[in-house]
């Protein structure tokens, strides 16, 4: 197994791709109230558990085991329409440690389609919420996204949410509003009222990048802070060889670095290995998170100076890093398995 190869970084160049988004968040302002992110925290509820039994099952035959990790409730690690992807933290963001994110694409064996969610997981409250990613109409109605949301990443108040063929999607963290409807079945504006599947908060897209030309894909994301400028990470899902990943230098305000409204990647490298779920670079060393499908152990490839296998749990996914606890964070997606769990960098 050989380590990081560098290759073309044009097929990664990213376009500022807006459209009428601008409208429609401004129209769902005039008719929802805009609440904070601590106000969703505040408001979380749904119970996790730390260092909890009902996740552990995803160790499989790991060991050591994490040195840390959160559980869902029942009813999350449980459900077979919703999968937890992609992870990120507020470490990422430069809001230090303690908050967790998660994206959930909804895969249903019947019923309407209900896009993407957000988990937004306070560790110290052991408390998390769900809030509802959704796409404002200039009307400022609001339908579900329909994407895999393989992966996520926090920087300053900006998400970006991986979407496979079509680059990256941005939401942003001041932007969270409160439905006034509480149906489960619907959504969307009614008779002056909003309603999301039963939510409480949607979060409407804010932004878009979109490739300049065909052929990458968007599979999971993360955050590198010890780049010479901090970098937004992104790459490729592949069943066999020839998976890549790229780096994107990031602005102050968590935008990507463009000119005319085009991003340039900073590098791109080719993958050692297929299956890879998720990517992170930290201090010149990769991370990489290789799954071996719903009951084989998968395993963390660490790409320094040397190439490693590590031990790693039962279907891992997305990759985040809480930076002064030297941690590396992912989370596993099978039902009855899905824990939020940390090792060391």
């Amino acid at each position: 197994m050989s380590g990081m190869t560098a290759v073309a970084a044009e097929p990664f160049q990213l376009k500022r791709d807006n459209g009428d988004l601008a409208a429609g968040v401004q129209a769902l302002e005039k008719q929802l109230k805009r609440v904070t992110l601590d106000t969703v925290l505040a408001k979380a509820n749904r119970v996790a558990a730390r260092k909890g039994a009902t996740g552990a099952g995803a160790f499989g035959t790991m060991r050591p085991r994490p040195v840390d990790w959160y559980c869902f409730d029942a009813d999350d690690n449980a459900v077979r329409d919703w999968y937890p992807q992609g992870l990120t933290c507020s470490s990422d963001a430069g809001a230090g440690a303690g908050t967790y994110v998660v994206s959930w694409y909804f895969k249903p064996e019947t019923g309407a389609e209900r896009g993407v969610r957000l988990s937004f997981l306070d560790t110290a409250a052991l408390r998390y919420r769900h809030v509802l990613l959704v796409r404002a109409r200039a009307d400022g109605d609001i339908a579900p996204i329909d994407i895999h949301a393989g992966g996520v990443a926090w920087y300053g108040g900006l998400l970006y949410v991986a979407d496979t063929s079509r680059g990256m999607r941005v939401f942003d963290t001041r932007h969270i509003f409160e439905v006034d409807g509480d149906d489960k079945t619907t959504i969307g504006r009614k008779g002056g009222v909003h309603n999301a599947f039963g939510y409480r908060y949607v979060m409407p897209q804010t932004g878009a990048w979109t490739p300049t030309s065909g052929g990458a894909r968007f599979s999971f994301a993360a955050i590198d802070r010890t780049t010479a400028t901090d970098t937004l990470i992104s790459g490729e899902y592949l069943d066999g060889p020839g998976g890549r990943v790229a780096r994107w230098p990031l602005n102050a305000d968590g935008t990507l670095r463009a000119d005319d409204g085009v991003a340039s990647a900073l590098d791109a490298y080719r993958l050692p290995e297929a299956r890879i779920q998720g990517a992170l670079s930290h201090d010149g060393t990769w991370y990489l998170s290789q799954a071996a499908g719903a009951t084989r152990n998968g395993s963390l490839i660490v790409v320094g100076d040397t190439v490693r296998k590590r031990p790693y749990p039962v279907g891992p996914e997305d990759l985040t890093c809480v930076r002064d606890k030297k941690t590396l964070w992912s989370v596993t997606e099978f039902a009855g398995r899905r824990v939020i769990y940390g090792v060391p960098l």
